[in-house]
Parts: structure tokens; sequence; C-alpha cells
């Protein structure tokens, strides 16, 4: 650990330093060595208030910088700064990037291809399928997968995303060390074999409700974008996708019902001009992914007995519904239904008016 490093992460254990205020004492000082020697009329020079002064010097006079270094070594936490090479490019571009970043696993250069996968806590079965069939397509391609290990829709994205083999993120409003909900301590332990868990909060850091938000600005800053998945009209989801607005990142929404409140969120950021999510391949079209070296992974999907007749039905043609209902004996509603679904996951695409083919881009298994 460099001495330098040292007074990083002091200033990162003292309430109410944060991005701006790190940069004018970087401004201002040069170096955090000399900022953390600095007397409390300096540190109100260099752009500090009062309070924030003496919270500074508060903090100096009992805080073992030394302590710290060890106990991070002690946990396999490791930490990145804006001085650190390796520190992601697509977060430090946003307004205010974590001045310092903890984590335990590892981030490569290639999480640079990231999405953010975000959506409820009370994921209904269709948003369950949805998220599992998009965080599998893209972990599957290549495509690192970025979420708040939240319950439902987060949780899903990062284990799916391990299951087809790829990398996941979970940014935490709490310490790197501290897991929650607890219950997902053993999915904790995965991400960190496929991926990183991270956060900007000190290791120890309770999670407490004001720190969810925060975190949510870095869940779309290391993201090239944002899938909504579901969310009703309070969801933490939504602030989510607000940050990535704010940030120039492409917002995806996945469409449903007007009668789902857990869809409210998500058909109100597609009124507001978000990407209609009806297929992930939409994702990496919209990004120009292979125009920069992209290539997508085959991912095996699974399909029901349903499907597969349906698809045997649909063959190398483009069939209109109707037909599709003859040839299937199906009820309307019930196919309709059927084809939405498929769609999503990406197995047929509706070409014109109520016409669907098969899609080509899975390996249906």
């Amino acid at each position: 650990m460099k001495n330098e490093d040292l007074f990083w992460l002091a200033f990162n254990h003292v309430r109410g330093i944060g991005a701006v205020r790190f940069r004018k004492l970087l401004n201002y000082f040069g170096e955090l060595s000399r900022a953390w020697q600095a007397d409390r009329a300096e540190l109100i020079t260099a752009g500090l208030t009062e309070k924030a002064a003496d919270q500074v010097i508060q903090t100096r006079q009992s805080l073992d910088m030394q302590g710290i270094a060890n106990e991070l070594q002690r946990k396999g936490i490791s930490y990145l700064t804006w001085n650190s090479e390796n520190y992601p490019t697509y977060l430090k571009e946003i307004a205010q990037p974590p001045p310092v970043l903890y984590y335990i696993g590892t981030v490569l250069p290639e999480d640079e291809l990231a999405i953010a996968i975000v959506g409820t806590r009370n994921v209904t079965k269709y948003g369950r399928q949805i998220t599992h069939d998009t965080a599998a397509f893209l972990a599957g391609s290549g495509i690192t997968v970025v979420s708040g290990l939240a319950r439902g829709v987060d949780g899903i994205a990062h284990h799916a995303a391990i299951e087809a083999g790829g990398r996941t993120f979970a940014v935490l409003g709490s310490g790197v060390d501290v897991i929650y909900p607890s219950e997902h301590r053993k999915l904790a332990k995965d991400i960190i074999q496929n991926g990183a868990l991270l956060s900007d909060y000190p290791p120890g850091t309770k999670p407490d409700g004001i720190n969810f938000p925060p975190r949510n600005r870095i869940i779309s800053g290391l993201s090239r974008g944002t899938v909504v998945i579901e969310a009703g009209e309070r969801s933490g989801a939504l602030i989510t996708a607000k940050f990535a607005l704010d940030q120039g990142r492409d917002i995806y929404a996945v469409p449903g019902s007007v009668l789902s409140p857990m869809s409210k969120g998500t058909n109100k950021l597609l009124a507001e001009g978000a990407i209609p999510m009806t297929n992930p391949v939409i994702i990496t079209d919209t990004l120009n992914l292979a125009s920069t070296g992209f290539e997508s992974k085959k991912q095996k999907v699974e399909i029901t007995a349903v499907e597969g007749n349906i698809l045997s039905v649909l063959g190398n043609d483009c069939l209109h519904v109707d037909e599709i209902c003859a040839l299937t004996s199906m009820g309307i509603e019930k196919l309709t239904a059927e084809l939405t679904m498929m769609e999503l996951k990406g197995l047929v695409e509706r070409v014109k008016g109520m016409e669907y083919q098969r899609v080509r881009h899975w390996d249906i298994g």
C-alpha cells in the first residue's frame, strides 16, 4: 500500500467528506497527506465548512490509519482511488465518482463492458423470468451484469449471470464486509468468485436506508446502460434510472401490464422515452457492440413444451397470430401471452402487425 493511499482511506472515514470536498482538498493542498496535517484555518481556506473542518480534526485524533490498512488486508478487501490505473473508466466519468471504491473479488479490464439490471424486490413470475433470461444472455455474451444484491430482481440477475458463466458486480449500501440481506451471504461468496462486491462506504458500515439511493449512482455509473425490469411507482430502481439519465447512459425498460403495480414504473419510463426492452439483443444492438469487436456467445435457453410447439409450427415462416392459433389449437388469450413471453426471452419476434417469426440469436436446448 502506498503511503499516500493511507490518507485517501483516512479521509474516506471522515463523516461529511465526499467527492466534492475531496476535490477541494486536492486542488488546494495537492496531496491528501498535506491536507491531513493542516490546521483548522487551512482546511477552511481550502473550502471546507467549519463543521467539516472540525470533523477532520476530530477524526484524525482517534483514527488509526495503519490499523485501517491492516484490517483491509485481514479481510481481503482491496480498494481503488481516483489515482488507480484500473479505476473503472465509465464510473470515473460521472459528476461525482467515489474517491475510494472498496471491493472484494476482482475488477478486470473486461468489466468496462457492463450493463446494470435493477428492479423491484417484489418481483412477479413474469419479471423473474425476464430478469433471468436477460442477465443470462448478457453474461453469456461477455457483458458484466451490475446490480445491488437486493432481494427480487437484483438477486435473480446475479444468480443468472453466474449460472451463465459470466461476471457480475454487486454494489452495496453497506461496507463490502457487511452483507445485506443476510440470506444473500452464499450469493455474495459466489459473486466474489465471479466478479466483485463493491462499495464506497468504509468496511464495517452497516446498511441504512439513506445509503441505498447514493449507491445507485455507482450501479448506473459502472454501466453502459441500465435495464429496469419491474418497478413500482416509488421503486428505488427508478432512482437508478434517474442517475443513468443524468450520466448520459441508456435506459431500457421492460413493458408490462397496465394492471400490474410492478409495471407502473417501467411503463412510465417508456412513456418518458426509455428504450423498450422486448429482447436482450436490443441492448447489444443499441450500444453498437458489434462495431467495437463484440461477439455475442450463443446462449442456450430452456424452453417449455408449449413454446417448443409454437416454434415447431413457425418453422422458417412468418405467420399471423390467427394462423398460429389454428395450427396449435390454443386459445387466443393463452397464445398471445405465450408469444409475449417468448418475445421477451428472445425466441420469437413480431415482424409486422400480429405476425411472428423465430429468432436465430439463441441456440435452443
